[in-house]
């Protein structure tokens, strides 16, 4: 009684405001006629609220008699014939002979106005039973429903379950699909028949990943449906390569120059998809405003609010053809779509809202005793209705929850005494039902329709997720038809619940069966990456190109992967290929020219020596220093032959020998040449009376000289090869170090350096001394030729330094030999050449008496 008292409290209070939405004509206020319903006795009432208007009443500002003064207005054909399918479903299950054989269910329904103010005042009027209903010509008390088929928008299921919800009152919707209504503490008496708008998030967001859109733009509504919707799409992309090109909101009063905006919007974005989540009056206005513009380069994404929204094409044309729509999974039911098209002037519409609806949609009058007053035509022969534009997955589900309902009650009925789910086993009243009873067989309740579908509610009030994915094309007699391309099932699992059949999608946009493209950025080929554009999604991105030595074989790679060790990208950056050895080979141009030019060099060091050893007894031979010469031929053979221990491929032992091989060979040469220049300024000192310097620069003070210079330069290779010795290398090198350069490391700076060091410094001296005694008087006076062999040698080896250093890979060899050959060809040259001149060209020359002519 306290409940009743509740509720009849504030029906009481909101009731009127329904009342008067409806347009009654009943005279008292007091009994709150619902005369905008339909109603049919029964021995258990279902409620049920559609919103057979779109637009609620307008409030009178004045409050006169508490009662506003305006009426609902905009009929919705669509939602009608979903009021139509409850009438229908309830008497299918009156005339089944297995369902409720010993009880017949009634209906009271009515039109909730699009409006949650509205559809919870229709609420309160259906439970508290204080109310009176339209029959015929008389108004008659209303009996109390327990249980209510509704409603459809979100918004007013949010507010109708928290109000009812407090009394045990179960609310069964057929299209409330908000995610939030899934909050058993708050809405422990809602249950629906259509998925949660959480899986219809999972079916847009797959959907938008499968074929590939990355660039997408979300219109939503504002109100729970839009606002849920909108945020668990974002969620569930969150995390992909899919981003919001914008989120636009429409108002719940939008204005013609805010749908515009939002309009212009969406023609200035490189978003080819939009998804508009809204509910279908608002998204109407907002395509109205589209097909208005002009707008047919875009493909639509429809949620099931308006996704088989036929009527649509009755003022779009062929614009939205190419629609995707996220649909509620429907099946057929058998004559229900003759019995939704069988209004005919035959079947005379005899309830007041049936009326309304008819003259609203047609433009016509029902009234056979007035005919000539009439100022718009008689509402006959009607014909048939489209059916199929009032979408056959929202009837579905009005289906489903009417026979959730019945079953319920006939497991109420079926319950054996004793046995029962309450207290002491007791089993629940049926005349009157109680709503908590009621509400715990409903929840409880699994039933196959008679269209062979399992139906169940999970323990949110849930059914399992399962869509149709439709398609908007032109069918064979050039209309607007929704063909099914796929479809989504929760229970198959995350990688298999969505199945979508692309080759017979018609898309949008103008696109025909080519898959539209919608991205920010275009995908980045195999051989670059992928960098996000500065202050913009991840979707807007920039394509960079994979550094040297690095790849990416797959398109829109984020990151380049680096190759492994001796391995290198091709030019294209797709793969690594293995990195060409370079060393200065003797199969190398460069290297077969430098060890042509060292084997020359040591064949003309050979010629050279074999000349001077048989001409050995002449006097320019003797005159010379035959020994010292012949040493200085061996040493310099050794220099030539040394060059080649730098081609070829480094070893360890190639390494040591070719520098140590370098430093002593060129230091014997070097004391061979500094012995001879010391000679020279002795021999001519030692002519001046009273000189007797020459004692002390005989042969074996020559050797000894000799011996001690090389055996300074052997001490050091012997340490630098101790310490730290050359050995081979690997360096990336050649064109953007696509190449491994083998080379030989020196190991030792500072050994290479004083082996260098030293050649420079024996080098340095015989230049000087040479050079001063270059104007000694003699026919044949051997200093200014060892001045002009120093003075290329020392030219070589300071050029050598900063072209050694600068020289890049396989060239820093070269350079190395080359100066080698430079060097060794100086030295042989201006030393021998003048010889080997006299010697074999003018051998007259080739006496005692030139020799020491002035």
């Amino acid at each position: 009684m306290a409940v009743d008292a509740w509720l009849w409290a504030i029906g009481f209070l909101v009731g009127p405001v329904w009342v008067h939405s409806l347009g009654l004509s009943c005279t008292q206020l007091q009994s709150r006629c619902i005369s905008g319903s339909l109603y049919k006795d029964g021995d258990v009432i279902i409620g049920g609220l559609f919103p057979v208007h779109f637009k609620g009443p307008v409030p009178d500002r004045k409050f006169t008699e508490r009662v506003p003064a305006g009426l609902c207005q905009s009929v919705n054909l669509r939602l009608y014939l979903w009021l139509q399918t409850m009438i229908f479903t309830v008497m299918e299950i009156n005339q089944d002979p297995n369902l409720l054989p010993n009880l017949t269910l009634g209906y009271l329904v009515a039109d909730s106005c699009l409006s949650e103010a509205s559809a919870l005042s229709a609420a309160l009027s259906l439970v508290t039973g204080n109310v009176k209903v339209v029959s015929g010509e008389e108004c008659t008390r209303a009996p109390t429903v327990p249980v209510i088929i509704g409603d459809t928008l979100s918004a007013s299921s949010i507010v109708l379950a928290d109000t009812l919800g407090v009394f045990g009152i179960p609310l069964v919707s057929y299209y409330a699909s908000c995610a939030c209504l899934s909050d058993r503490k708050r809405f422990p008496t809602f249950m629906r028949t259509i998925p949660s708008n959480a899986f219809q998030a999972k079916v847009i967001a797959h959907l938008l990943l499968q074929v590939g859109w990355s660039w997408v733009g979300v219109i939503y509504g504002d109100d729970a449906y839009g606002e849920t919707s909108a945020q668990l799409l974002v969620n569930e992309v969150q995390g992909s390569d899919v981003c919001m090109a914008y989120m636009e909101i429409i108002p719940k009063t939008y204005t013609v120059s805010k749908l515009g905006q939002i309009v212009e919007k969406i023609q200035s974005s490189k978003a080819q998809v939009v998804v508009i989540l809204a509910i279908i009056a608002e998204s109407e206005a907002l395509l109205r405003e589209a097909v208005k513009r002009n707008v047919t380069d875009k493909q639509w994404i429809a949620p099931t609010a308006w996704s088989t929204a036929g009527y649509y094409t009755t003022w779009s044309g062929f614009t939205l053809v190419g629609t995707i729509g996220i649909a509620i999974r429907s099946d057929e039911v058998q004559g229900l779509s003759s019995y939704l098209t069988n209004v005919t002037s035959e079947h005379y519409p005899t309830e007041e809202l049936e009326q309304n609806v008819w003259e609203e949609s047609f433009g016509c009058k029902f009234d056979k005793e007035n005919q000539s007053s009439l100022s718009r035509p008689q509402c006959t022969n009607l014909g048939n209705v489209q059916v199929q534009s009032a979408g056959f997955d929202g009837m579905y589900a009005v289906y489903k929850a009417v026979y959730a309902v019945a079953h319920a009650i006939q497991d109420m009925l079926d319950c054996v005494p004793g046995k029962g789910p309450f207290k002491n086993g007791e089993c629940p009243e049926i005349k009157p039902i109680i709503p908590e009873q009621l509400l715990y067989y409903i929840r409880a309740v699994k039933f196959t329709t008679p269209t062979g579908e399992r139906v169940y509610f999970d323990d949110n009030g849930d059914p399992t997720g399962s869509y149709d994915i439709v398609n908007w094309q032109i069918g064979s007699e050039g209309k607007v038809e929704f063909v099914k391309v796929g479809n989504f099932d929760s229970s198959r699992g995350p990688d298999k619940d969505l199945e979508l059949n692309i080759q017979n999608v018609v898309w949008g946009g103008g696109w025909g069966k080519k898959v539209p493209v919608s991205v920010c950025s275009e995908s980045c080929p195999s051989g670059s990456r992928k960098a996000v554009q500065k202050g913009k999604p991840i979707c807007c991105f920039d394509c960079i190109h994979c550094a040297a030595g690095e790849i990416s074989n797959a398109t829109d790679s984020t990151e380049c992967m680096k190759c492994p060790q001796r391995f290198w990208s091709n030019t294209d950056r797709t793969e690594c290929i293995p990195m060409t050895e370079e060393f200065l080979s003797f199969q190398d141009d460069m290297g077969i020219i430098l060890a042509a030019l060292s084997v020359a060099g040591a064949a003309l060091t050979g010629t050279v020596l074999a000349a001077f050893y048989r001409h050995r007894d002449t006097p320019l031979v003797r005159a010379n220093n035959s020994e010292l010469s012949f040493l200085l031929l061996l040493s310099l053979k050794l220099c030539f032959l040394c060059a080649l221990a730098f081609i070829g491929r480094p070893v360890p032992w190639s390494c040591m020998l070719r520098h140590t091989l370098f430093g002593i060979s060129f230091v014997v040469c070097l004391a061979c040449v500094l012995s001879k220049t010391v000679v020279v300024l002795v021999a001519f000192r030692a002519t001046l009376p009273g000189s007797n310097l020459m004692k002390y620069f005989g042969p074996l003070q020559q050797r000894a000289g000799i011996f001690f210079c090389t055996m300074v330069q052997v001490g050091i290779c012997v340490v630098w090869l101790a310490l730290a010795p050359p050995l081979p290398t690997e360096t990336a090198g050649g064109e953007l170090g696509a190449r491994i350069v083998l080379l030989c490391a020196v190991g030792s700076v500072v050994g290479f350096s004083l082996v260098l060091g030293y050649i420079g410094l024996l080098a340095s001296i015989c230049f000087l001394l040479a050079f001063f005694a270059r104007k000694l008087p003699d026919n044949f006076n051997e200093a200014k030729f060892i001045t002009f062999s120093m003075l290329i040698f020392c030219a070589v080896w300071i050029t050598f330094v900063p072209a050694y250093v600068s020289s890049p890979g396989r060239y820093t060899v070269a350079v190395e030999v080359f100066a080698i050959l430079a060097s060794s060809y100086g030295l042989l040259l201006c030393i021998f050449a003048p010889k080997c001149y006299i010697i074999l060209l003018r051998p007259e020359r080739n006496t005692k008496k030139n020799m020491m002519a002035k």
